[in-house]
């Protein structure tokens, strides 16, 4: 079994929460097995309600009147022993049931059981649900596996995590004999990426040749999803998607409209664009005017780039023989692309908002994030020119930017200099997001004299 992050998340909401749980998510991420595990293993009894292989229930939901009569009800249909105070309900493929999300509510105020709710591209479906249970149901995003649980999945000793972590804070060189078989590890996660099916693939057969099968069967089945969802938009949106590793491999990595059509206008493909984002298959990472927080206010709502979801169907979608290339470390492999996806990734499952900077006068930053208050560059190398950086001098050199300690993704080992940290990519796993400052302020009232 995989050892993932949510499950320590799931442990402790049903510990210390009363609310319902979405878990949302693109297609394969693992969102179902997840919550069939926590409830198989933390409960008594546990319920599994598919909307999809019984659409009868729906009827029951969307005409619910009496809570306590929908229950016996459901009971019944599901033949599943459910005993007060012992019992985790698990509403599946809600997306053929959004009223479950909004009767939620009714549900977690009866208080008899637990429920969890999943389902697939709930991004698209409950996008004008989601604020109705306020108070009553927390949300939560599954991603594929991140580098860390990659990472452990393979066998990596918890000694040379700690050892990784612990340079990272002292800012030192990782053991050289260390950071070369972390390096190899990260060359494999290039090619098989974090969807838990296809890891679970090359753990069993090793074999690259089954591992790509896998991960063409899930871009087919996104493929599928788009044109099963929005038939009006599908041309579209698989359009787009299709255009993700080229444009990703031009030189700007910027995603270029007239790839679509000359003519094209913004507004008419916007949609198309959310759709990806929603449905989890697609990572946006827009355009700021400054590196400056906060960064949202300077985003450019047309101008940014498009990630793959998951850096290994990203590196499945380029031509054969590339796995091989990326795990011997061909230096002469244009890798670029697939270094960024994989930053990409990491950072979003990091929680972080994803940005990039690109200005004529002082060149492109990657990627921009906030971290502590203030806006952090950051540079992936692939190569061994990983010094040189315009855009990295030019805004440490504007003093009205406020700027954290820039840092150069690369695969050499750690150094400083020039105030700017150079780390191996593996790295990337221990930068979490600073929510270190003050969130507590109180404020004495306004008195007169």
């Amino acid at each position: 079994m995989i050892k993932r992050k949510i499950d320590n998340y799931l442990q402790k909401f049903f510990s210390e929460s009363h609310k319902a749980l979405l878990l949302d998510g693109a297609r394969q991420t693992g969102k179902t097995y997840a919550i069939r595990n926590i409830g198989r293993t933390m409960f008594e009894h546990f319920v599994e309600i598919n909307f999809v292989e019984k659409p009868e229930i729906r009827e029951l939901v969307s005409t619910m009147v009496d809570t306590r009569q929908l229950l016996l009800r459901l009971s019944a249909l599901t033949g599943g022993e459910m005993v007060p105070g012992k019992t985790l309900i698990f509403f599946n493929e809600v997306q053929a049931c959004p009223e479950i999300v909004t009767k939620i509510k009714f549900l977690v105020d009866e208080g008899s059981y637990r429920y969890a709710m999943s389902g697939s591209l709930l991004g698209v479906e409950l996008n004008d649900l989601r604020s109705a249970p306020v108070g009553y149901m927390e949300e939560k995003t599954l991603y594929p596996l991140d580098l860390e649980e990659f990472l452990e999945a393979i066998g990596t000793a918890h000694d040379v995590m700690e050892h990784v972590r612990e340079r990272w804070t002292s800012k030192e060189a990782v053991d050289t004999f260390v950071h070369r078989q972390m390096m190899n590890a990260v060359r494999l996660y290039l090619v098989i990426g974090g969807m838990p099916a296809v890891v679970a693939k090359y753990l069993e057969t090793n074999n690259l040749q089954t591992v790509l099968d896998e991960q063409r069967a899930i871009l087919a089945l996104y493929e599928r999803d788009i044109a099963k969802y929005d038939a009006r938009n599908k041309l579209y949106i698989r359009e787009i998607f299709r255009l993700i590793p080229p444009e990703l491999n031009a030189q700007n990595k910027r995603f270029i409209l007239k790839q679509l059509n000359e003519n094209i206008k913004f507004d008419r493909y916007e949609n198309s664009f959310l759709w990806l984002k929603d449905a989890g298959v697609a990572l946006p990472v827009y355009n700021v005017d400054e590196p400056t927080p906060p960064l949202l206010l300077s985003r450019s709502r047309n101008l940014f780039k498009l990630f793959q979801n998951d850096v290994g169907l990203l590196a499945a979608q380029y031509a054969e023989g590339l796995q091989l290339r990326l795990i011997m470390g061909d230096d002469k492999l244009n890798c670029g692309a697939i270094y960024e996806n994989l930053v990409a990734q990491e950072l979003r499952a990091h929680g972080f908002e994803l940005y990039y900077f690109n200005s004529k006068k002082m060149g492109e930053l990657d990627f921009v994030v906030e971290s502590g208050g203030a806006a952090m560059p950051i540079e992936v190398k692939s190569g061994k020119d990983y010094q040189r950086h315009r855009a990295i001098n030019n805004v440490m050199q504007t003093r009205n930017y406020n700027v954290a300690q820039p840092l150069v993704l690369c695969n050499d080992n750690l150094s400083l200099n020039g105030g700017i940290t150079y780390a191996p990519i593996y790295m990337l796993m221990c930068l979490q997001r600073d929510l270190s400052a003050p969130t507590y302020y109180k404020i004495e009232p306004p008195r007169l004299g």
